[in-house]
């Protein structure tokens, strides 16, 4: 079975077990009888119960077909979807004053979908033979980011994944092993190795003469090619977003697409209503936090910052506190760094879960920010790239965001050069799709605490 089929397959089937988890929990509750005053208010948000679980469901990676083999963590991932989904169906009844959905039944249909649903993926994923397709990987490049990009692949191998060979610059290292994969070639052998080792996709970790490999690509691809970079500035000026991502590190497609005013218009319209609703659903996180950073250490809970944003205005922005207070009279400026001594407890929570972040909806009230896009750097470090980092000032065409796909894909400790590459890539290529797609992965981030490394 193919996995796009199996996606589907999975979709139908838990929408039909979420509403059978319900309907029997009314059978066990009313021992075997539907009553119609109570039944009511379930068939009243059967559409509501049955698009919030699927989501949930996305959220912790259930339709990711890489994930069905380990059956402990399908039945940790459903648990925490099925609790979410429930506790969100909990709120909605209340709040539309739907009293007759009886509370057992929640409690009751809560354990049976996790008996279903978790039942139903690791029965199908052994029944139903995933087929894997295969992916046939050429890798030009033989230096530090192929070796990087092969070493994810073969991580990735149980997934069809799978290194025919590498290309150097040019063909000198020819027959040579690189980490156990041969050298076929040169940049100018790319084409006829693509027919001959009937690659699937190509990823280009070379970092120089990108121009030449894209001509010889040219003639070799037949609309059924992969063919992704890792990007230097070119690449992500004529690039579009692949989100494909391998580990952390930014691939896109050698095309174009821009985003015309009326996009913008809707972003700002859509970051206004946004950011007043999240302040208020939040204020109780931004309350319990502030206490827990005066309890964890001395210092203000909340604490404002000079940051860079767009044409290069600074503003204050606004955080909650996760280093001690006064982490940098001694040191000066500094970024914050994986294991950062200056960092509190409470406030590495904090930044792993981003809710330091979230007093920043005020900023994007105010028009300084926006719920998507760069993250605003401060004016120390933005004299410090834009003297070493070619291109960085292209940043600052774009309003600052509260989340990105640095944010997403990376982490606090990713380095200033990726970072950019991951900008330039939004800001080149935004779209309300794209927008939606970072804060579907944003709330996954809160969540779960994945991607925030």
């Amino acid at each position: 079975m193919s996995t796009r089929r199996w996606v589907a397959i999975s979709l139908a089937v838990d929408a039909l077990l979420i509403n059978l988890g319900i309907v029997s929990s009314f059978l066990l509750r009313f021992s075997g009888d539907l009553p119609a005053f109570n039944f009511q208010a379930y068939t009243r948000l059967a559409f509501s119960i049955t698009a919030v679980e699927l989501v949930a469901l996305y959220i912790y990676d259930l339709y990711d077909v890489e994930r069905t083999g380990n059956s402990w963590d399908v039945l940790s991932s459903v648990m925490k979807a099925v609790t979410l989904g429930t506790l969100i169906t909990v709120f909605i009844s209340f709040f539309l004053g739907l009293f007759s959905f009886p509370r057992s039944v929640f409690v009751i249909s809560w354990a049976s979908q996790i008996v279903f649903l978790t039942g139903w993926r690791v029965f199908g994923a052994r029944v139903l033979k995933i087929k894997w397709p295969t992916q046939r990987v050429l890798i030009v490049g033989t230096g530090e980011a192929a070796r990087e990009i092969m070493g994810e692949l073969r991580r990735r191998s149980q997934w069809g994944y799978e290194v025919v060979g590498l290309t150097d610059r040019d063909g000198s290292m020819k027959g040579q092993p690189v980490e156990g994969v041969e050298v076929l070639g040169g940049i100018h052998d790319v084409a006829d190795l693509i027919d001959e080792c009937k690659v699937d996709r190509v990823i280009v970790a070379s970092p120089t003469r990108h121009r030449e490999i894209v001509e010889e690509l040219a003639h070799a691809s037949d609309g059924r090619l992969v063919v992704e970079v890792i990007p230097d500035l070119y690449e992500i000026y004529i690039g579009r977003l692949d989100h494909n991502l391998i580990s952390d590190i930014p691939l896109v497609q050698l095309s174009r697409e821009s985003a015309p005013d009326w996009v913008h218009l809707t972003k700002r319209l859509i970051d206004i209503s946004l950011a007043v609703f999240g302040l208020i659903i939040t204020s109780p996180i931004l309350l319990a936090s502030a206490i827990a950073i005066k309890l964890g250490s001395p210092g203000p809970a909340i604490y404002r910052q000079e940051r860079v944003g767009q044409w290069e205005k600074v503003f204050k922005v606004y955080k909650l506190r996760t280093m001690v207070e006064g982490a940098e009279k001694l040191t000066g400026p500094a970024l914050a760094t994986e294991k950062d001594d200056r960092i509190t407890p409470v406030g590495q929570f904090l930044r792993k879960t981003r809710v330091d972040e979230l007093p920043q909806l005020i900023n994007v009230i105010r028009g300084e920010m926006s719920f998507v896009g760069p993250r605003p750097e401060r004016p120390y470090f933005v004299e410090e790239f834009k003297s070493t980092i070619p291109g960085y000032i292209e940043r600052f065409k774009a309003k600052p965001g509260l989340t990105g796909l640095a944010q997403i894909n990376g982490g606090y400790a990713t380095n200033a050069r990726n970072k950019l590459k991951y900008d330039l890539i939004y800001l080149h290529h935004q779209s309300l799709f794209l927008d939606l797609k970072i804060m579907l992965k944003t709330i996954k981030v809160l969540l779960t605490g994945r991607g925030a490394r």
